[in-house]
């Protein structure tokens, strides 16, 4: 037997949306990338709620939060976290990832991780739908997926 995600069947999911501020040029387009998509594959806006957070180095604390609500079927976390001059970006997407990554494992709800991770600002733009996909588009086409194939691997 093959198991694969799909894009349908979507329309009673609960979504958290987890976004930092820090960057809201970037985050802002992400944060629309992943609205449409939800929308195109019938996911209610009702059953859509946004957290802000101050930047990336929030986001895994706001989802283990979430996670623990049980109101909601998977989180997306968008951020965009630019290399600077100092050692602060790897701290921070160090937490960031290691963090969204932990709160999947240890609570069973999916989170997706979109939080950018780039040398420069056009870079961020690029991957923000500037010029080419969006990061945002990309991560909630993937937590849809996960979210069916969990279902199908209820039915087991």
């Amino acid at each position: 037997m093959i198991y694969t995600g799909n894009l349908t069947n979507h329309q009673n999911r609960h979504i958290a949306i987890i976004i930092s501020r820090f960057n809201t040029l970037i985050t802002e387009q992400l944060l629309r990338g992943a609205q449409e998509t939800l929308k195109m594959h019938g996911v209610a806006e009702e059953n859509v709620t946004i957290f802000w957070v101050p930047g990336a180095f929030e986001i895994p604390l706001v989802a283990k939060k979430i996670a623990n609500t049980n109101q909601f079927d998977g989180i997306i976390t968008l951020g965009a976290v630019i290399k600077g001059e100092t050692s602060h970006y790897d701290l921070v997407i160090n937490v960031a990832a290691n963090g969204i990554s932990n709160v999947s494992l240890e609570t069973g709800v999916p989170c997706v991780f979109g939080v950018l991770t780039t040398d420069t600002l056009e870079q961020a733009q690029h991957r923000s739908g500037a010029k080419s996909e969006n990061i945002g588009t990309d991560v909630t086409t993937s937590l849809l997926e996960l979210l069916s194939m969990y279902d199908q691997i209820n039915q087991l």
